[in-house]
């Protein structure tokens, strides 16, 4: 029973390795040119500091998914584990937040500001940007998952 809790936890450890890892990439990837009303419009990830923060969140996040994938269960390290599995929920939840509310500020505008959506001009970035935030909220999902489990072993390891 123990062996296929540890393959699930693994299961959703890829997971998590495989949706922030796409995450980085679709963002950093991210970049459209184009003109409007004869002005030159470039948007890219670097412009934005909450979807720079979101890319380096992911790509730590990536690696520190990969480097826990060689740590045995049975180890005493695997307890730390979970507090830092908490440490990584949180911050994928923080760094989505700041990239979501962005770039639902870029797709819609805000009105009262004066700020204009630049969607309509830079379809092609708006959609990338849009699935590198699918795949970071796949991520924190499945660390939120990891991280509810985590706590459960260690609060009731007779029942695991």
């Amino acid at each position: 029973m123990a062996k296929t809790r540890n393959v699930f936890v693994v299961m959703l450890r890829l997971l998590a390795l495989g949706a922030t890892l796409c995450a980085t990439i679709v963002m950093a990837t991210s970049h459209e040119s184009t003109t409007f009303f004869g002005l030159s419009l470039e948007a890219k990830f670097q412009y934005t500091p909450a979807l720079k923060v979101l890319v380096v969140v992911n790509a730590v996040v990536a690696a520190y998914s990969l480097l826990v994938l060689f740590i045995s269960p049975n180890s005493r390290l695997s307890h730390f584990l979970v507090t830092t599995d908490v440490l990584v929920a949180i911050l994928l939840v923080g760094a989505l937040a700041a990239a979501g509310s962005v770039s639902y500020v870029g797709r819609k505008g805000n009105p009262h500001a004066g700020w204009l959506p630049i969607c309509d001009q830079v379809r092609n970035y708006c959609n990338q940007v849009m699935w590198s935030l699918i795949c970071a909220f796949t991520g924190v999902l499945a660390y939120t998952v990891i991280a509810v489990y985590g706590i459960h072993t260690v609060v009731h390891p007779l029942l695991t």
